[in-house]
C-alpha cells in the first residue's frame, strides 16, 4: 500500500498565522452582524408591546403598522439566522412564483364569491333572502 499521500499533510486543519487572523476577523464580522440583528429583533419586540397601547382610529391602519413591524422581523431573522439573504436567485424565484400562485388563488376566491351553492348558509348578499328547502 501506497500512503505517502497521508503522509503529505499531517495536519491538514492547522493555518498559517496569517489564514488564522483572516478566519478570525471572518468570525468577527459574522459576530457583528448576529449582534446586529438580534438587536433589531430586540428593538422590534419592544416597538410591538409598546404598539399594544397605542389606538389608532383606523383598524387598517392598525393592522399595517402591525403587519409591517412583522414582516420586518421576519426578514430579519429569514434573512440572517437561516442564511436566505445570500440565496438571493432561488429566493426571488421562490417568492415569485408565491406571489403567482397567491394572486391567483384570491383572484378565484373573488371571482367565484356571488357563486354560492343553493341550500347553503349565506349571511349576507343576494341569497340571503331566499332560504332552500332542501327535501323538495
Amino acid at each position: 500500500m501506497n500512503d505517502t499521500h497521508a503522509h503529505a499533510h499531517p495536519h491538514p486543519h492547522t493555518h498559517s498565522g496569517a489564514d488564522a487572523h483572516a478566519h478570525a476577523h471572518d468570525v468577527s464580522k459574522h459576530v457583528k452582524v448576529y449582534i446586529a440583528v438580534f438587536i433589531g429583533l430586540l428593538v422590534g419586540t419592544i416597538v410591538t408591546v409598546g404598539m399594544y397601547s397605542v389606538h389608532f382610529e383606523n383598524i387598517a391602519i392598525t393592522i399595517t403598522i402591525a403587519l409591517f413591524i412583522a414582516t420586518v422581523k421576519a426578514f430579519l431573522v429569514a434573512g440572517f439566522f437561516m442564511h436566505l439573504i445570500s440565496e438571493k436567485k432561488t429566493i426571488y424565484a421562490v417568492l415569485a412564483a408565491t406571489a403567482f400562485f397567491f394572486a391567483g388563488m384570491m383572484y378565484l376566491i373573488v371571482w367565484g364569491r356571488g357563486e354560492v351553492p343553493r341550500g347553503t348558509q349565506y349571511s349576507h348578499g343576494r341569497n340571503a333572502e331566499q332560504p332552500v328547502d332542501v327535501k323538495r
